[in-house]
């Protein structure tokens, strides 16, 4: 990729909001960025259409600062709370219908393979737990028996955030929500589980309260699966609008989180740690 690309032609320059000449000034393209620099550098334009405190925002704001290579990545998404950041960040975004994202995802990294042999171009899924664990679930677990070589990133939510608070796969068990009256019937769904069971050759669940390890965990994830085959990122993001805690409180909640069920968790295969180790890769 060249700066041309993200450019715009100079003829509609003047027409773009200044936020937006930002996300290509100060961008994090063709920069060694990490979890440390956030704040130094512009990733997502500052009014977002995110609810204020939104735990899915914080997830693309440290998935955006931990990519290896930003300016060669392509972000896959689909319809849902995640899309809205990810439509007006500094990111190579594209989205696809819902639930479908990892089939083409697969495809287009066949096809950038083909095109740029002697390049890494990095295809990253980065979609709700409805996308990934509901409705796309079929079509990401064969991307993972097929053993592609893709990023898929889970910002969990643990609800259908934008449509007005559905209980997911992923939601715990009992959990009353807005169209849950009388509590989820049953457990979370363990995709974390099958990812390891299903081809994965990193899989990590974490959440945004531990920014350092979202970041490490991105990057082991995204350097895997170039050479590789299939990783997993599962971040805990929670919804302040749909499970009613304060908007200042999502970092607090996602650490009480860790605590009772969502603990720190890495699967690494040994051909995957070997591949770390003799590229010195970290």
């Amino acid at each position: 990729m060249s700066n041309k690309i993200i450019t715009p032609v100079e003829e509609f320059a003047d027409l773009l909001p200044d936020e937006y000449k930002e996300l290509i000034n100060k961008g994090p393209f063709f920069k060694t960025k990490g979890i440390e620099d956030l704040g130094t550098f512009k990733e997502i334009i500052d009014e977002h259409p995110h609810c204020a405190g939104c735990g899915v925002a914080l997830g693309v704001r440290l998935t955006a600062a931990a990519l290896p290579s930003p300016e060669d990545t392509l972000i896959i998404g689909t319809p849902g709370c995640s899309f809205f950041g990810l439509s007006q960040a500094a990111l190579n975004y594209s989205t696809t219908a819902f639930g479908n994202q990892n089939a083409v995802a697969s495809g287009l990294k066949r096809m950038l393979t083909i095109r740029y042999p002697e390049q890494n171009k990095d295809v990253v899924v980065l979609v709700g737990d409805g996308g990934i664990a509901d409705i796309g679930l079929d079509l990401t677990l064969h991307s993972w028996f097929r053993r592609e070589k893709i990023t898929t990133i889970m910002v969990d939510n643990e609800v259908y955030g934008n449509t007005g608070g559905q209980e997911s796969g992923m939601s715990t068990q009992g959990k009353v929500l807005n169209m849950a009256p009388k509590g989820k019937l049953f457990p979370k769904l363990p995709v974390f589980d099958m990812a390891k069971i299903s081809g994965c050759a990193y899989a990590v669940r974490v959440t945004v309260a531990s920014p350092q390890k979202v970041g490490r965990a991105v990057r082991k994830a995204i350097l895997i699966a170039r050479e590789i085959g299939p990783t997993y990122v599962q971040i805990y993001t929670p919804c302040p609008t749909n499970l009613k805690f304060p908007p200042n409180q999502t970092v607090k909640i996602a650490k009480e989180a860790e605590k009772d069920y969502y603990a720190y968790e890495e699967f690494i295969t040994a051909e995957a740690q070997d591949y770390l180790d003799k590229n010195n890769l970290k």
